[in-house]
């Protein structure tokens, strides 16, 4: 793998530990299937690159992507806490709007920005490499994401969001506001695959309707590599490994389609992610088997 393939990699790694992130926040801490996911994803990328086009400043058009995948998420929870939808039927129906109005934000299928200004322009030109200036503003916004996510959810709204994915009945038997932490939850997790839309966008030089194919693939394999990596302890602990899954999950695809010995092409990129996620769901599982039969010989 050369240097270029390596930071390209990370950099990918990096827009992508917000969508895993996100995905995070619906599956694990409020226990809510969410496949808005992959139509949020290339939201956030429409949205950036049609302002960007016009002129918007790149900082306020990237808050703009991540307030239009926060109504997303927000129309997901209103179908299945509002009109009782099953949550997984409601994001597939959000997600499958999603892909009409993303063409209606865009006007066409994909947008250029080559020609942009982007997040990344000011930094470009200080010494750096390009492909090293890409990966590094874009872990500087995931390490802020993550610093903030982790005092939110230590707070004690935070602590109640928590509760209601554990167990909602408890939750509203506390006086809980359930139905309201999910929305704030739901919002938050679009949102921040929205903000990693705008990223990919901004990074890639274009905008495009079927970016967000299997992305929420990719979010759930980021979770589980970082879960089986680093063991969540804290809840800190538990959205770095969320990053590092991610970065990981980027680099071994990576590895696997630059490996000349195991004959892969661009093409398989699907079944190198089915494969990678595939291994990564049964690690845990033979790791919890092998440390039972551990302590029944003791």
């Amino acid at each position: 793998m050369s240097e270029i393939a390596f930071f390209g990699a990370v950099e990918i790694g990096l827009v992508y530990a917000l969508v895993a992130l996100g995905v995070y926040l619906s599956f694990r801490v409020l226990d809510f299937p969410d496949l808005t996911v992959d139509g949020s994803f290339p939201l956030g990328a429409a949205v950036c690159a049609t302002l960007l086009v016009a002129g918007v400043n790149p900082w306020l058009a990237s808050l703009a992507a991540a307030l239009a995948g926060a109504v997303a998420g927000l129309v997901t929870a209103t179908l299945n806490v509002r009109f009782k939808i099953l949550h997984l039927l409601a994001s597939i129906l959000t997600m499958i709007a999603l892909f009409s109005v993303n063409l209606r934000v865009m006007g066409r299928p994909n947008v250029a920005l080559l020609m942009q200004d982007t997040v990344l322009t000011p930094f470009y030109g200080l010494g750096l490499p390009d492909h090293m200036v890409r990966p590094l503003v874009v872990a500087v916004v995931v390490v802020a994401v993550v610093l903030l996510l982790a005092r939110f959810l230590g707070s004690e709204f935070g602590l109640a969001m928590r509760a209601t994915g554990v167990n909602a009945r408890m939750a509203r038997a506390q006086g809980v506001e359930t139905d309201f932490h999910i929305y704030t939850g739901m919002a938050l997790s679009n949102g921040l695959c929205a903000l990693a839309g705008a990223l990919f966008a901004q990074t890639n030089g274009f905008a495009d309707v079927t970016t967000g194919i299997g992305t929420i693939v990719v979010g759930l394999a980021a979770v589980i590599v970082g879960e089986t990596v680093l063991p969540a302890r804290t809840m800190l602990w538990a959205l770095v490994g969320c990053v590092v899954g991610s970065i990981l999950y980027r680099l071994a695809v990576q590895l696997a389609l630059s490996a000349d010995v195991i004959g892969l092409q661009a093409s398989d990129l699907n079944l190198v992610t089915a494969v990678l996620v595939a291994v990564a769901l049964i690690l845990p599982r033979v790791r919890l088997k092998a440390g039972r039969k551990t302590e029944a010989a003791r």
